[in-house]
């Protein structure tokens, strides 16, 4: 479309080029900048937020990568945040780098953040009563409203503009439709602006929005009052604007303005290559199958293209789209394997491809901190998801895994361990799994309520737990994690607070569940170079309490109850194992006291007695006594089942080696009544379920061969034995043994 050329478009006389365009689409992409180029306008109008007209030039700076996003936030609430990506293909995209090449104004028009922020909640926006996609491919004798934008749109390749007969189109359609609430204010701004850039002198007004909003702009414009009634009003708030990096896998879902779309990836080389779309496009698809050690061949792709564009052909389409292709990588890469085909479209349909912006974009104070941090650290942030380690004894390892759990502190999930960090916490080895999602942008804007850099907002909210948590647990964990982070203004905190609830807490559950932290951070704090000074002290009364109203705690006890006690005496014995010597004697001790009183819940005495077993303070013949007296005939069978599931908690590995202990469990399952036995299966299902599936072979294996008084009896196989071979050994055997 040219000024020579006017269309039905056009606005007052010929200075309003209106180009409705679909967002992220390369067929409008590609149509856009052929139009730009031939217009040359003097100025640029696009939909998009107008915050942004002060930091649109930074798309000009070469360290600018596509796929980006316009970020706007309100200043007071952080939460109040939207996103506008741009990729390569996108037309507005094409139409910024168009005007700042070109050396032209460019601003955005649509209805400024400040009010859109300032809504209460539902902005008003009326769905529209008809899909316009949907109309036009019906009319088309189409099904699918997608097919026939790629067929007419995305895939063309010939040059010819689109937009008068979008233009038409969208008319058509919204002769019945009228734009109320949020659209009619976005519409009526966009009218504003463009009257200014009238108002203004600009001969060649190029106009960029979404081809719905084109019958809105076109000639003759509603009076100007129309519109500032419309606007009359509004609330407004403060809002902040930048660039951050965006994603191919964010495009694929609807955010910021417009949908989303399904296959970026796609779209990406619609837009990027310059010729033989099918082969280049499958040529990429055998790459992403090779890197897999997949068998994919020359003759794989030849194939593909082939069966790509007959597809093509019999369905009578411009050129093989992204149906066509995908069913020849099906059949003839993948082998009809969706498994496979799953992997192609996550890796090039979509992809991962992650932008870039330029070092001096305006950043809220926290994510400028993290991005100096970064490069420091040289911790790339990527959106691929990658497995890292660090090694706790080297500096710069070390100064990663504080970064890293400083922003879990503050809720910014850039790194996850890949297991449970309590397991890992006695190395000096840590395992992160990163991978950089464009929406922690706003989490590290709301970062900033706490505090201008990453540790300072991290240690004010740890101060914070301090202060207002109510359980000793809480500011425990709180504490564990202020020691990993390294935050040394917030220790001090943590510590009195730890140290006052428990000297306040009665509640022995209470101390018990924050025991295990608490011991951790004793222990492994100076591991990662944090001072765990006074931490070992306030550990040690608190086992001394916890050792003076155990008994209390668990007397008679409920089976559902006796499980939450368990958990949290199970919790104590690790925790103990971390502490002095003398504390961990003092727990034992108590443990064995209990072990054998006829109060303690059967769950619980039959893991106190394996316990005390498993550390030597009572000897394995006691152990066969009490488990004699527990499976008599005169213990009811429930109990009996709950403290054999006790008891065997520690795993199956006892019943395989100890003759003795095994025989006693056989007897007693054989003795079961029919009645009860239906009631304990459960209970036994829940123990021997636990044990690995080699663990319960060897039992039963052990168990079959039982003879009396508990001897594994030695069945003697009819295996024609040669003896006379057999005896031929025999001195060199004794020779061994010294016999």
């Amino acid at each position: 479309m040219t000024a020579e050329a006017p269309s039905p478009a056009l606005g007052t006389s010929g200075r309003v080029h209106l180009f409705g365009i679909r967002h992220h689409g390369p067929g409008s992409a590609r149509a856009l900048a052929t139009a730009l180029g031939e217009l040359q306008p003097d100025i640029v109008l696009i939909e998009g937020p107008p915050e942004a007209d002060k930091i649109v030039e930074l798309a000009a700076d070469e360290e600018m990568e596509p796929p980006v996003a316009l970020l706007a936030y309100a200043v007071d609430d952080s939460t109040r945040a939207a996103f506008w990506p741009f990729a390569v293909f996108s037309p507005e995209w094409q139409a910024i780098r168009h005007a700042l090449t070109a050396g032209v104004p460019v601003r955005f028009c649509d209805l400024p953040a400040a009010h859109q922020f300032a809504s209460s909640g539902a902005d008003g926006r009326r769905g529209l009563s008809i899909d316009p996609l949907a109309t036009l491919a019906e009319a088309g004798g189409y099904d699918d409203p997608e097919r026939w934008w790629d067929d007419v749109i995305e895939h063309r390749r010939d040059g010819a503009e689109p937009f008068t007969v979008i233009a038409e189109a969208m008319a058509e359609l919204r002769v019945d439709e009228e734009a109320v609430g949020r659209e009619a204010q976005r519409e009526a701004f966009m009218r504003t602006v463009l009257r200014k850039a009238i108002k203004e002198g600009f001969e060649r007004i190029a106009v960029v929005c979404g081809a719905w909003h084109v019958p809105a702009l076109t000639a003759p414009l509603p009076p100007a009052t129309h519109d500032a009634r419309i606007l009359k009003g509004l609330p407004k708030r403060k809002v902040a604007c930048t660039w951050v990096p965006w994603t191919h896998g964010r495009l694929a879902s609807a955010s910021g303005y417009g949908a989303g779309v399904t296959s970026p990836g796609w779209y990406h080389h619609l837009f990027t290559a310059p010729d033989q779309i099918t082969t280049r496009w499958l040529t990429k698809v055998a790459q992403v199958l090779r890197a897999e050690d997949l068998p994919v061949s020359s003759a794989h792709v030849i194939e593909a293209v082939r069966l790509a564009e007959t597809l093509a052909a019999l369905r009578e389409r411009p050129l093989a789209g992204l149906s066509e292709v995908t069913e020849a990588t099906r059949a003839v890469m993948c082998g009809g394997n969706d498994v496979l085909l799953d992997l192609v479209t996550r890796e090039a349909v979509v992809g991962e491809l992650l932008g870039a912006v330029p070092a001096a974009t305006p950043q809220a104070p926290v994510a400028a901190d993290l991005a100096a941090q970064a490069r420091r650290l040289r911790m790339k942030r990527d959106a691929v998801e990658r497995v890292v380690e660090l090694d706790l004894r080297k500096p710069n390892d070390l100064e990663k895994s504080r970064l890293l759990h400083r922003l879990r502190i503050l809720g910014i999930d850039w790194g996850v361990p890949t297991a449970d960090e309590r397991r890992n916490q006695g190395t000096f080895r840590e395992t992160w799994t990163l991978s950089w999602d464009p929406g922690l942008e706003v989490d590290l804007v709301a970062a900033g309520a706490h505090g201008t850099t990453v540790l300072g907002a991290a240690t004010t909210t740890m101060l914070r737990v301090a202060d207002e948590s109510s359980t000793l647990a809480a500011v425990t964990a709180a504490l564990e994690r202020s020691l990993l982070a390294d935050l040394a203004d917030a220790l001090p905190a943590l510590l009195a607070g730890v140290d006052t609830r428990a000297a306040k807490d009665a509640d022995v559950g209470h101390l018990m569940a924050a025991l295990p932290a608490l011991a951790r951070s004793a222990r492994y704090g100076d591991v990662r170079g944090s001072s765990s000074d006074g931490l070992g002290s306030v550990a040690s009364r608190m086992v001394s309490r916890v050792c003076a109203g155990l008994a209390r705690t668990v007397h008679g006890l409920d089976p559902d109850a006796a499980a939450k006690v368990l958990e949290l005496i199970d919790g104590v014995q690790d925790a103990t194992a971390l502490l002095a010597s003398e504390v961990r004697g003092e727990w034992l001790a108590t443990l064995e006291g209990l072990s054998d009183r006829s109060s303690v819940p059967p769950l619980i005495a039959g893991r106190l007695t394996r316990l005390m077993l498993d550390t030597s303070r009572v000897e394995a013949r006691e152990v066969g006594l009490r488990l004699g007296r527990v499976l008599t005939p005169g213990t009811p069978t429930g109990d009996a089942a709950g403290y054999i599931e006790g008891f065997l908690a520690g795993g199956g590995l006892l019943l395989i080696h100890d003759e003795h202990l095994l025989a006693l469990v056989d007897s007693w399952l054989s003795g079961i009544r029919d009645e009860d036995f239906v009631e304990v299966l459960p209970l036994l299902r829940r123990t021997f379920g636990t044990f690995a599936p080699p663990e319960r072979r060897s039992i039963g294996s052990r168990a079959a061969v039982l003879g009396p008084g508990g001897r594994i009896r030695v069945v003697a196989e009819d295996n024609d034995l040669d003896e006379e071979l057999a005896a031929s050994v025999l001195p060199a055997v004794a020779r061994l043994l010294g016999v």
